[in-house]
């Protein structure tokens, strides 16, 4: 659960650090060089998030469409943050019920 926590914060970081700075620098200042670093490495670091919502997901055995959700969370600006929140909210809950 911890490594989904941080994983879903650097990648939000990442994403807003990307939408809102260096795409705004490419097409208002014309430098691109922000991008050229900003843009792999989110997406490199997607690919984290993605295995381990994977991994989140196999153990929990989440339903399909709340994995797919989960997982969007890391291409929608702010939407990692809401998703990372629900997702210790309700694991929190499971496990103090159980």
């Amino acid at each position: 659960m911890n490594r989904y926590r941080v994983m879903a914060y650097v990648v939000g970081v990442m994403l807003l650090l990307l939408v809102g700075a260096a795409m705004p620098l490419k097409y208002f200042a014309h430098n691109s060089g922000m991008v050229k670093i900003v843009g792999p490495l989110h997406g490199a670091l997607y690919v984290v998030y993605l295995l381990t919502v994977l991994q989140l997901a196999f153990s929990r055995r989440w339903p399909l469409l709340r994995t797919l959700l989960v997982m969007l969370g890391g291409v929608v600006p702010f939407l990692s943050f809401v998703t990372e929140r629900r997702v210790v909210r309700d694991e929190q809950a499971a496990t103090s019920t159980a």
